[in-house]
């Protein structure tokens, strides 16, 4: 049919009603289903049409516009609510195993006379959000009321809040019975807790006063629900799930017949309420063991904090039959896991030294049993965090361990404090070793540089030193520096080339023709080139492309090893970050010493007189190497582009200059041609090293 081109425009109230509809439902695909049909753009111009009609006309304004969403109400106390149907709390299984279920499927079982030989009961599965129990009262399909759990029998209203939650259904569909509560949980996510901590911390920053951090997103969940103002609590970021009903309309007045808890929950997300993905349905205790382990191996990588399982007998006939004892459901039970977060007492702040030099403060913690451990240690992180939480010995903290996470301190209990025990201040020597912890512009983390001497990163050093694309030592791969270090065979590099047969036959599983082949490998590592031993001597920020720039640039070690900042400055490629690094890795007396055992143990390489600046037609061009070229190797390529002042990255991106294909090339040369970077071959690449272009 043709529309009508000159029908009458909709009435405001008309087009009001109609952009509320819309609005609703485009909420509900996208915040609920996870399912847009239309971009936010749209989104928002639909919302800002209707606000201006609610302004221009507010007698048009309705409690479920989607408008009042935004809140802006303040309120001078919370109204007590009288829930018509108590909010009663369901029973803990305090054996926190997977065994835990089968006592609740056993006393299930016993309460309803069932013999062994009787079929299983059938149970719904769900989790158990680690948020604020809330009460949402619809009447007409309307949200007319919010409250909390309260006692169970009393809660606070806080509906203005609510309705600030994007989850949380305005309207419900026609088919919605006349009076509906539903019962859910109000959470925060944790990307989103961890998104409005970064902007309490910027306000601290700034200066505000009264701002603080949060110590978890349940309590920040709790605090937004029951601000006073509703204007802040629409700036916090929550999330709803459903999980029952309490008082509705029953099926003689018109109200649903349901059967099961898990076909009332499916209606509840029929209406626009979010249900866990997880909810399952589970028949016996074997599949509410299986349903217990699932969730507890996935439950660090949910996007939201849980503490337990809920198991719930399926069938309300069964629930009706099973009843209550001391107001709690025999029909129901909540199955935590062991506690993540804990309370317990910082007896001592010690620095650990990692791999790679980084210094991390570590609490010495009273032990204590979170996470299913028993806990000693709780990392810091650096030394800013331990500032930020203003951790001292003596402290009673909050510990947290989830999963196979390292425990960390979230917060201090400041009202615990007993005196005024000394503020934590990182040391600037290396615990280890010795030498100076340096924290470099933009960085976080303090670092040991004494790379080559200290004994924490003497794994690293000789795995570093000992690589391919290094000195090269055939064979030495982790295993065997692991268990040379243990064994206290090797401590530093030198050591590598003062092995002997006897020393190498005692490591386990060590035969004589491996050994053998390492001293072997080790003799032939002794001749080398410059770039390759300043890149194996693990300097931060040199790589090979800047070792081989130093090596070209001075000509011999001693140049490198005795410049300033400024001459390191002057290398092609090497910033004032890249050259204080050099000259502070130089500036140990403990690296130097093992630079020089090493030059006595017989490693050497062709020196010569620094070159005079080579021309380099490629300088602040960046290529990407990909397949196999006709006559030269990637390594190859790569040597003579560098050399001609061209950057070599492994990745295509829009800041590729140039993709060099060969043949089989794969999935860089697919993105060069999507972002339209050239695309030459090997002769092209040959030409443009003479000429430039």
């Amino acid at each position: 049919m043709t529309p009508d081109l000159f029908a009458a425009a909709p009435s405001p109230a008309e087009r009001a009603a109609q952009l509320r509809a819309q609005l609703h439902h485009h909420a509900h695909r996208y915040y609920t289903l996870d399912d847009p049909e239309i971009p936010d753009a749209e989104y928002d111009r639909l919302f800002r049409e209707l606000h201006a009609i609610e302004t221009a006309h507010p007698e048009l304004l309705t409690s479920d516009s989607p408008t009042q969403r935004v809140g802006g109400r303040v309120l001078d106390a919370f109204t007590p609510v009288r829930h018509r149907v108590p909010m009663l709390s369901i029973n803990t299984e305090t054996d926190t195993e997977p065994s835990g279920a089968r006592n609740f499927d056993t006393r299930v079982r016993r309460a309803l006379g069932l013999a062994e030989t009787d079929a299983p009961v059938d149970y719904v599965a769900e989790l158990k959000f680690d948020g604020l129990a809330m009460s949402l009262r619809y009447e007409g399909g309307v949200l007319v009321q919010a409250a909390t759990r309260g006692d169970g029998e009393v809660g606070e209203e806080v509906t203005t809040n609510v309705r600030t939650i994007q989850q949380v259904p305005l309207r419900l569909p026609a088919d919605a019975p006349p009076v509906l509560e539903v019962r859910g949980e109000v959470y925060m996510r944790r990307d989103d807790f961890d998104a409005l901590n970064e902007k309490q911390r910027a306000k601290i920053a700034a200066g505000a006063k009264g701002e603080k951090t949060f110590v978890n997103p349940r309590n920040a969940a709790a605090g937004a629900v029951r601000q006073l103002d509703s204007g802040i609590a629409a700036q916090r970021p929550l999330s709803f799930f459903a999980y029952g009903l309490g008082e509705i309309t029953p099926p003689e007045q018109g109200g649903p017949a349901f059967e099961t808890h898990f076909k009332m929950l499916m209606q509840l997300k029929a209406w626009g309420f979010p249900v866990a993905e997880q909810t399952a349905l589970a028949t016996g205790a074997d599949a509410l063991v299986a349903f217990h382990q699932r969730i507890g191996t996935g439950r660090d990588q949910l996007p939201y904090d849980i503490d337990g399982v809920v198991y719930k007998v399926n069938s309300l006939v069964l629930q009706r039959q099973l009843g209550f004892v001391t107001r709690e459901p025999r029909w129901a039970v909540a199955h935590k896991y062991p506690a993540q977060e804990q309370l317990t007492t910082v007896l001592a702040i010690d620095v650990q030294v990692g791999r790679t030099g980084k210094l991390t403060p570590v609490a010495k913690l009273a032990p204590v049993f979170v996470g299913g451990v028993t806990v000693t240690n709780a990392t810091l992180h650096n030394e800013d965090e331990a500032r930020r939480k203003d951790v001292r010995v003596g402290d009673t903290v909050i510990v947290r361990r989830a999963g196979d996470v390292i425990p960390e301190v979230v917060s201090v209990l400041l009202d615990k404090r007993l005196g005024n025990p000394e503020p934590f201040s990182l040391p600037r020597q290396c615990p280890v070793c010795g030498s100076d912890a340096v924290r470099e512009e933009g960085e976080v983390d303090y670092r040991c540089t004494g790379g080559l001497f200290c004994g924490a990163q003497r794994k690293q050093a000789l795995l570093h030193f000992a690589q391919r694309r290094a000195v090269e030592i055939e064979g030495l791969g982790d295993k065997l520096v692991e268990q040379m270090v243990d064994a206290g065979v090797v401590k530093t590099l030198p050591d590598l080339y003062r092995l002997g047969l006897t020393s190498l036959l005692a490591l386990d599983r060590m035969a004589e023709k491996s050994a053998q082949n390492i001293l072997a490998a080790l003799e032939k590592s002794k001749r080398t080139t410059l770039p390759r031993f300043l890149f194996g001597l693990g300097i931060r920020h040199v790589g090979e492309a800047t070792a081989k720039e130093l090596a070209r640039h001075f000509g011999q070690l001693d140049g490198v090893m005795d410049a300033s900042v400024e001459a390191l400055s002057e290398v092609n490629d090497v910033g004032p970050v890249v050259a204080q690094s050099i000259r502070t890795f130089f500036d140990q007396p403990h690296n130097r010493e093992v630079v020089e055992q090493l030059r006595a143990c017989g490693l050497s390489w062709e020196e010569g007189e620094p070159a005079e600046r080579a021309p380099q037609p490629l300088a602040g061009k960046t290529f990407v190497l990909t397949g196999t070229f006709p006559t030269l190797s990637r390594d190859q390529a790569k040597d003579l582009l560098e050399a001609a002042g061209a950057k070599v990255a492994g990745s295509v991106s829009k800041k590729t200059d140039y993709v060099v294909a060969g043949a089989e090339a794969g999935s860089k040369l697919e993105k060069a041609q999507a972002l339209g970077v050239a695309v030459i071959d090997e002769a092209a690449m040959l030409a443009m090293l003479v000429s430039g272009a």
